[in-house]
């Protein structure tokens, strides 16, 4: 069972780590440009919200199977396919749990508005200093609520992880997996030991969320 554990969480922080990175431009860019195109991207990086996630996960299954042309580049490196490994399930999770990570942090640099980088730019601040001390401690608040709801989903996600992951034990069975299985063994006991666990994990995480919102409000005030 600790090794399940061990799995999930390991799954869902370096998801959470490698989706800050690389939601952060992508949401910078969201809430600074104008054009025409921008709303597409939205929508893209909004999809997995909506996508069922046997559809998406099946998508993604066929992405990183062998025969995939995304996977071509890799066979050089005797890499075949990243299904069923562990470095597939958390290349699935990002997918996933890009939302989560998107729209906390596009949020706050839209509510930060352009004064704060107008005024560092007239102390002749070069853009990525501005960005760096500037715009990044300002959205804190953005950057926190998408690491919590990030780490939070990932633990929680089911599909995705199965379809691209097969539950395989000691390498990408996770928790949600785990619960599934039990049940299917008619293991009522076990499973309801789990899925305890994972219901107090979750309402932590929000209740965690509520009070940052809270904090931050009484901040402004």
């Amino acid at each position: 069972m600790g090794e399940v554990v061990w799995t999930t969480l390991r799954l869902a922080g370096l998801t959470t780590v490698l989706l800050l990175i690389l939601a952060t431009p992508i949401a910078w860019w969201l809430a600074r440009r104008r054009a025409w195109w921008k709303e597409i991207v939205a929508a893209l990086t909004t999809l997995p919200i909506i996508l069922p996630p046997s559809v998406l996960g099946f998508y993604l299954l066929i992405a990183l199977a062998p025969q995939s042309p995304l996977m071509a580049p890799l066979h050089p490196l005797g890499v075949r396919t990243l299904a069923f490994t562990f470095q597939g399930l958390v290349i699935g999770s990002m997918v996933y749990s890009l939302p989560f990570a998107v729209q906390p942090i596009r949020g706050a640099f839209e509510a930060m508005g352009a004064r704060p980088m107008e005024v560092a730019a007239t102390l002749r601040a070069s853009p990525l200093d501005a960005f760096l001390t500037v715009a990044l401690p300002l959205s804190r608040r953005g950057f926190l609520t998408a690491a919590i709801l990030v780490f939070a989903h990932t633990v929680g996600e089911f599909g995705v992880v199965l379809m691209i992951g097969g539950g395989i034990p000691g390498k990408t069975e996770v928790l949600s997996v785990r619960i599934y299985q039990l049940v299917e063994s008619l293991q009522y006991g076990e499973a309801h030991k789990l899925a305890a666990g994972v219901v107090v994990f979750s309402f932590a995480a929000l209740l965690a969320l509520l009070l940052l919102d809270r904090h931050a409000g009484e901040a402004v005030r």
